[in-house]
C-alpha cells in the first residue's frame, strides 16, 4: 500500500494548524486540574512552579519534534517516527494504545466534561438523570450527550478537512479569546487582597493533603526528596493539560509545506497555550487562597483545593460574578471542550488510517471518502469512544496509561539521535534546536517523572505498561494475515 496517501487534500495553512494545536490542548484540564495540584504541593509558588516546569518540558518536546515533522511529512505523524527510527512493532504499539486509551479515552473524557457543563445549563443532562438500569450498569442523560457530541463532530469531519478546519479555527479562537477574558477579568476587577496576602504568606510552604479513612485530609509536610517525589507527581495532571500539542503530526498529510508549517505551528501552539496557563493560575491565585476547607461554604472558604467538584475556574467566576459566573464558566468550558474534541477526533483518525495503509489495521480504515478523509477510521474511533463513554471507566484508563505515554514520548524524542545515524544523508529542514542538549533535557525529564510514577502510584504505571503489551498479540495476529494473504496471492 502507499504510505503517502496522495489523495489528501492539502487544505491546513500556518494558522490553521496553530488552531488545531491550540484547540487540541485546550480542553477542561486548565479549569479543573490545578485543585488536585494544590492539594498535592500546598504552596502558590509550588503550583505556578508546577505548571512552569510542564510547560518548558512540553515546549523542548515540540521544538524536537518539529525534525521528524519536517523528515516525515506524512500522515500518522508519531505512529510513523517511531516505526522509521526502531520498528513496526514499536510503532503499532503506539498506534494500539492511541486507538484502545490514549485518543479514544481522551475524547470520551472530553466529551463526557462538555456533557457535565452543559448540564449547569440544562439539568437534564445531569449524570444523576439515569435513563436505563440493567443491574449495575446504568445510562444516564449525561452520557448521552457525550456520545451526541462526539457523533455530530464525526459527521462534521467525514465531509473533508475544509470543514474540519472551519470548526476547529472558529472555536479555538472563541474560547482562547474567552479564556485571556478570564484572565484579564480576574487580574483586575477580581483581585482579592485577603486571597493574594494569604498565598504569599504559603507561597513557598510545601504540604501534601493526604485523604484519612474517616473521609478527611491530613497536611503532611514537603521537604526534600518527598517534596521532589510530589512536585514529579503533580505534574502529571498539568501535562496532560497541555498534552495533544502533537496531533498536527497525524494530520501531515493534509498541510501545506508540512516540513516548515508543522514545526512553527507546534512551537507556537505551545507558547500561545503556556503562556495563557500560566496566566490562568496566576489569575486564581489573585482571586482565591490556594489552601481552604473542604466543609467551607462558599468559594473563599474552600479555596482552590477544594472548589466544588473542581471546578477552578467556575469557582473564580463565582467569586467576580456570584452565581451568574457558573453560567459563564459552563458556556465557556462547552464551546472548550466541543472545539477541543474537534482536534481530537479530526487528528486521530489519520493515525489509524497510516497504520491501515501498513497493513497493520484493517483494509478499509486505510481508505479516504469521497471527501478525501479516512471516513471508516473516523467511524470506528467514534464508535469506540462512544463505548467508553458508556462504560464510565475512561477515567481509569487515562490514569493507567500516563507513564505509557511519557515513555512513548522518550522513544520518539530519543529516535532523532537514532535517525541521525540511519539517515545522516536525509534532507532536514528544520533541525531540533540546541542539539543535543535540549533532546535530551527532555529525556532525562521525562525518565525521572516516569520513575517518579513508578515509586508513587505502582499499580496504576505498571498496568498502564500491560495495556500497551496488549498490542503484542494483536500485531502478531495483523503480521499473520499479512503473510497468509502474500501466500494467497501468490
Amino acid at each position: 500500500m502507499n504510505r503517502e496517501g496522495t489523495g489528501f487534500r492539502r487544505e491546513l495553512r500556518l494558522f490553521d494548524a496553530t488552531m488545531l494545536v491550540v484547540g487540541s490542548m485546550i480542553g477542561s484540564g486548565i479549569f479543573i486540574v490545578s485543585a488536585d495540584i494544590a492539594r498535592m504541593v500546598g504552596g502558590g509558588g509550588y503550583l505556578l512552579g508546577v505548571w512552569l516546569v510542564a510547560a518548558l518540558l512540553t515546549l523542548s518536546a515540540a521544538l524536537s519534534y518539529g525534525e521528524l515533522a519536517a523528515l516525515f511529512p506524512r500522515a500518522g505523524g508519531q505512529y510513523v517516527y517511531l516505526r522509521e527510527a526502531y520498528s513496526p512493532l514499536l510503532g503499532f504499539l503506539y498506534g494500539w494504545t492511541l486507538f484502545l486509551v490514549i485518543q479514544t479515552g481522551s475524547i470520551a473524557a472530553v466529551a463526557v466534561a462538555f456533557a457535565k457543563f452543559t448540564a449547569v445549563l440544562v439539568p437534564w443532562f445531569s449524570e444523576e438523570n439515569v435513563l436505563v438500569r440493567v443491574g449495575g450498569w446504568s445510562v444516564n442523560a449525561g452520557q448521552l450527550l457525550a456520545i451526541a457530541s462526539i457523533a455530530v463532530l464525526t459527521l462534521l469531519n467525514l465531509r473533508g478537512i475544509r470543514v474540519g478546519k472551519l470548526v476547529q479555527d472558529t472555536f479555538t479562537v472563541t474560547k482562547t479569546v474567552a479564556l485571556l477574558g478570564l484572565i484579564v477579568l480576574g487580574l483586575t476587577i477580581g483581585l482579592n487582597a485577603d486571597s493574594i496576602a494569604r498565598n504569599l504568606a504559603t507561597f513557598w510552604d510545601a504540604q501534601r493533603l493526604l485523604p484519612t479513612p474517616e473521609g478527611g485530609w491530613q497536611p503532611i509536610r514537603l521537604e526534600g526528596l518527598e517534596l521532589l517525589a510530589a512536585f514529579g507527581a503533580a505534574m502529571v495532571g498539568a501535562l496532560f493539560a497541555l498534552d495533544a500539542w502533537n496531533n498536527v503530526t497525524f494530520a501531515a498529510g493534509e498541510v501545506v509545506e508540512p516540513q516548515r508549517t508543522i514545526p512553527r505551528s507546534m512551537a507556537l501552539g505551545v507558547l500561545v497555550v503556556a503562556a495563557l496557563y500560566l496566566l490562568a493560575n496566576l489569575a486564581y491565585l489573585a482571586v482565591l487562597p490556594l489552601r481552604g476547607n473542604p466543609e467551607g461554604v462558599g468559594v473563599f472558604e474552600r479555596g482552590i483545593q477544594f472548589a466544588a467538584l473542581d471546578r477552578v475556574g467556575t469557582a473564580v467566576a463565582e467569586a467576580m460574578f456570584g452565581p451568574f459566573g457558573a453560567v459563564v464558566m459552563a458556556l465557556l468550558v462547552m464551546v472548550s471542550t466541543f472545539g477541543c474534541n474537534n482536534g481530537l477526533i479530526l487528528s486521530g483518525a489519520r493515525v489509524y488510517y497510516a497504520m491501515a495503509q501498513d497493513g497493520l489495521f484493517f483494509r478499509s480504515v486505510g481508505q479516504l471518502n469521497r471527501y478525501a478523509v479516512p471516513g471508516v477510521a473516523l467511524v470506528l474511533q467514534g464508535v469506540w469512544a462512544s463505548v467508553l463513554c458508556l462504560s464510565g471507566r475512561y477515567g481509569d484508563l487515562l490514569d493507567y496509561i500516563v507513564a505509557a505515554v511519557l515513555l512513548f514520548y522518550i522513544l520518539t524524542i530519543a529516535g532523532i539521535f537514532r535517525l541521525r545515524r540511519k539517515m545522516p544523508t536525509a534532507e532536514r529542514l528544520y533541525r531540533a534546536p540546541l542539539y543535543p542538549m535540549l533532546p535530551l533535557l527532555y529525556i532525562l525529564v521525562a525518565a525521572a517523572i516516569v520513575l517518579d510514577l513508578l515509586l508513587v502510584k505502582p499499580r496504576y504505571t505498571l498496568a498502564g505498561l500491560l495495556i500497551v503489551l496488549t498490542g503484542v498479540p494483536v500485531y502478531a495476529l495483523w503480521q499473520w494475515r499479512q503473510r497468509r494473504n502474500r501466500s494467497t496471492a501468490g
